[in-house]
């Protein structure tokens, strides 16, 4: 991963203070140049004095190996050498990304390279003819970031080292890849309709070459399932092309495969140089996605895709059966679209469907947004899914196809990955994806993937609890308590001892631009860490939010999403970062105004655990203001009295997340006390209005005394207005989170149908009945307030409908009616006529008779019958 040396410049409260540098800094600085003199050449032996070779993260020593070096001026001579930077530095776990060292230059090479990645898989590397050294990653089964070895003799010594990041398939730039044109035909081919050329495209210059072949591989899990036995693999199978020129386009007629191949259904591309043998591994190569091989299945499903699919659908569903139920272990869906949008500890979008692309929602129709939750479950290492309609109400498999569905392999893996059901995607495709193809897309049997796939509803949803602050800064509790806490320092936000969960800040002052300082503060880093994860610590740089992992500075160039120790890490167009921990607890870091903006959502489990300047969460705010030594402030203290309790939060340097990685944050953080004692701010009772603006800022502000606040510390309009919408955020997200009652999916009537599709409290769904069939019930159920129906489900019982009731009696009225009307009819005429005049009626029993002039039945002659 690139290292950035960019470092948090000073600023001018900072410059204010190093004035008052103490002794024994400079002491320090002193020893730190003396460390930096220059080292041996840059080839040493292992682990020689004043080198990085096999030291890399290493502070001890004559000279320092770790990220902090670069801003402390303190690094060995040779750290580039041996601590690696790579370019690019992520690739997909398939494997086959070419990648320079960076800052190695080796002229004329001797020995060979070898790049060993976590000591067990080592590929084969090389020198360019401009000496740069390259590796190859291998094919993967596993996300994040993956340590690697370098040798230079061929294997015999590897120290120097580095980190590769592996992602997820979907996560590699386009032009990474090679393309399925027509993916959807590929999937399909065979089927009605399917038949043809298949074509294949990709970008020449991501694979200098002039020859490539073209390759099949497949992926299987084989053995019992949830035993040690269980593993994953994917395998060469045959080749498509070899020996074609490189033109970036390859068209085909596919053919059956061999039977000893079709038992592999799921499987990608995979495009190599053809100086390279087939089926040769952990070479550089492009590959397709991941696909449902249709096109090379055999001619039984050619003959008939209908009866193939379904006989695989029920193979499927009978080893559906015999596995454990991972449903019962799986959290419930949020109840509407805003709870999944604002718990971003523990759900993140889908990006299969996803309102702010667009909505394209091609597996989930009827759906504008999905989500996923962040963790696979702890046992079976499934995940959830859950959509929502534009109404931002749950779409159910019970009512739609388009339903969420859950998954026995949770997409993106899970740690420690490697082994059956945690294959990153790959898992995923086997036993929740093919399976819908079977059932769903290739055979007219859904109901029975639905049956075993069935969408989660929100009756034990229960949203997390959100902390907040802001501005100057300005503090909002779990429990709701709100106050102005604003030293100069670095502070406890949250410890947590459920989980050992600690998020860390520090607070600066600003710069006026007449040249002086505020009598303010503002987060300026926050840092977090839960158990023995990595620690993710977000600051201010130049104006921009910088993210380190483990003190060292991360590059986004490439990926926005990271697969780390104990959590996941997701950038947003820059100005907002997100951390979803393995506990459900999610942090959010964004640029608001001149400060950092912090918020802090915690599941339910964290009830009566939590403790630091967001209070003690217990649904009692009484208790928020608890001192280190369980003293607890009356809710009513003074903003002196809460300055002392924020004080007493100060971090410790022995327990310090936070980076010291300059002279500024060295002199005035690691070597000062935590708390600032000397700066005295400006306390919100000794306030005034500003007499300069005040129409302006009554006109932003209104009655947020967060903004008013602000305003009167700062000055600044801008200040207050970030303040402002900072507190406006928080509050629509509180109310976003506000707990639901769900009274769970309510069926329809066999026979009959339902009108309504929401089962929250309030609302209301209608029964119907078929024809033919009446309602034996209530005509409609409200959800009420304590999560129950008013009435159950009504059933349809078969001739008792009203319709066909009053069909039969107005029928049978109108035939005595007429009857009656032909009588008179006769009889009027009976005087003036002998003759036997006969008129046809059918009768209910659908025999023929006729009526004489007297008005009596007869049978009527054959040829009536026949009319």
């Amino acid at each position: 991963m690139g290292r950035e040396r960019r470092h948090l410049p000073a600023t001018a409260a900072l410059a204010a203070d190093t004035g008052r540098t103490m002794q024994l800094s400079l002491l320090l600085w002193a020893l730190l140049l003396l460390a930096t003199a220059p080292g041996p050449g840059p080839w040493p032996a292992a682990g020689a004095q004043g080198s990085c070779s096999h030291r890399c993260g290493v502070r001890d020593g004559p000279c320092s190996c770790h990220p902090t070096c670069f801003g402390l001026a303190s690094c060995c001579s040779d750290i580039q050498s041996f601590c690696l930077e790579v370019s690019p530095y992520s690739g997909s776990v398939m494997g086959g990304k070419d990648f320079v060292v960076q800052h190695l230059n080796w002229s004329n090479p001797t020995e060979g390279v070898i790049c060993s990645f976590k000591d067990s898989i080592q590929t084969r590397g090389f020198v360019d003819p401009s000496g740069r050294v390259h590796c190859v990653s291998p094919l993967l089964y596993e996300t994040g970031r993956i340590p690697f070895t370098l040798s230079m003799d061929n294997g015999r010594s590897f120290p120097r080292s580095g980190n590769w990041l592996a992602v997820h398939p979907s996560k590699v730039s386009e032009s990474e890849k090679s393309q399925l044109v027509n993916e959807t035909r590929w999937q399909y081919y065979g089927t009605e309709g399917t038949l043809g050329n298949l074509t294949l495209t990709w970008n020449t210059s991501a694979l200098p070459t002039n020859s490539i072949t073209v390759e099949l591989w497949g992926y299987e899990e084989t053995g019992k399932p949830y035993s040690e036995a269980w593993t994953a693999a994917w395998s060469y199978l045959y080749p498509l092309a070899t020996n074609i020129p490189n033109s970036g386009s390859f068209t085909f007629t596919p053919q059956p495969a061999p039977q000893n191949y079709q038992r592999w259904k799921v499987g990608a591309l995979r495009i190599i140089s053809s100086k390279h043998h087939v089926g040769e591994k952990d070479v550089q190569a492009l590959w397709t996605n991941e696909h449902a091989l249709a096109w090379h299945l055999g001619d039984d499903f050619r003959a008939d895709p209908v009866a193939w699919a379904r006989a695989q659908c029920l193979a499927w569903e009978e080893l559906e059966d015999q596995l454990p139920n991972f449903l019962e272990e799986i959290p419930d869906c949020p109840c509407t679209l805003a709870q999944a949008r604002a718990d971003s500890g523990r759900f993140h979008t889908d990006y299969g469907c996803d309102v702010e692309h667009g909505s394209v929602c091609t597996y989930h129709p009827g759906a504008v947004h999905c989500v996923r939750s962040v963790q696979a479950s702890s046992q079976y290492g499934s995940g959830q899914q859950c959509c929502y309609t534009e109404t931002g109400l749950q779409l159910l498999t019970t009512d739609s196809i388009g339903g969420s569905t859950p998954d026995r392999g949770h997409d993106w893996g899970a740690p420690p990955y490697r082994v059956p059901p945690r294959v990153p995607g790959l898992s995923h495709w086997l036993y929740d994806v093919i399976s819908f193809y079977y059932c769903c897309l290739w055979a007219p049997e859904c109901s029975r993937y639905m049956q075993r796939r069935p969408s989660s509803d929100c009756r034990s949803y229960r949203p997390p609890r959100l902390a907040s602050a802001f501005g100057d800064p300005h503090f909002v509790t779990f429990d709701g308590t709100n106050f102005t806490f604003n030293g100069r320092g670095e502070y406890v936000l949250l410890e947590a001892g459920l989980t050992n969960l600690r998020v860390q800040a520090r607070a600066q002052t600003r710069m006026t631009l007449e040249g002086s300082q505020d009598r303010g503060t503002g987060l300026t880093a926050v840092a977090i860490q839960e158990g023995n994860s990595d620690v993710v610590e977000v600051r201010l740089a130049g104006g921009f939010l910088q993210v380190l992992l483990n003190q060292e500075v991360l590059s986004f160039a490439e990926q926005s999403w990271m697969d780390l120790k104990g959590m996941f890490l997701s950038v947003a167009a820059g100005d907002k970062v997100s951390v979803m921990l393995s506990s459900g607890a999610g942090l959010e870091v964004s640029l608001k105004g001149p400060f950092l903006s912090v918020a802090v959502l915690l599941p339910e489990k964290f009830l009566t655990h939590t403790r630091g300047l967001l209070g003690t969460l217990n649904n009692d705010p009484a208790d928020d203001f608890t001192l280190r030594n369980g003293q607890v402030l009356l809710p009513s203290a003074s903003s002196r009295e809460l300055f002392r309790f924020g004080a007493d939060w100060a971090v410790e340097n022995a327990t310090s997340l936070l980076t010291y990685d300059s002279k500024v944050l060295v002199e005035n953080f690691l070597l000062q006390p935590k708390h600032d004692p000397s700066f005295l701010p400006l306390f919100p009772e000794d306030t005034t209005s500003s007499s300069s603006q005040p129409t302006e800022v009554a006109e932003l502000c209104g009655d947020n005394n967060f903004c008013n606040f602000d305003v009167a510390a700062t000055g600044s309009l801008s200040m207050g207005n970030a303040s402002r919408v900072a507190h406006m955020q928080h509050l629509f997200r509180v109310q976003s989170l506000q707990p639901v009652v769900s009274c769970g999916w309510l069926a329809p009537p066999s026979y009959g149908h339902k009108e309504g599709v929401s089962y929250l409290a309030g609302s209301t769904i209608h029964f119907h009945c078929d024809r033919g069939y009446s309602l034996a019930g209530a005509e409609a159920s409200t959800c009420q307030a304590d999560g129950t129906w008013s009435w159950p489900t009504p059933t349809c019982q078969p001739g008792r409908s009203y319709t066909v009731l009053l069909s039969i009696i107005f029928g049978g009225l109108a035939v005595v009616a007429l009857v009656a009307l032909i009588y008179v009819l006769l009889r009027r005429r009976k005087s003036s006529s002998h003759c036997s005049l006969q008129f046809l009626i059918p009768w209910m029993s659908s025999a023929w008779f006729v009526l004489d002039t007297d008005g009596i039945a007869k049978a009527a002659p054959t040829e009536y019958g026949n009319s």
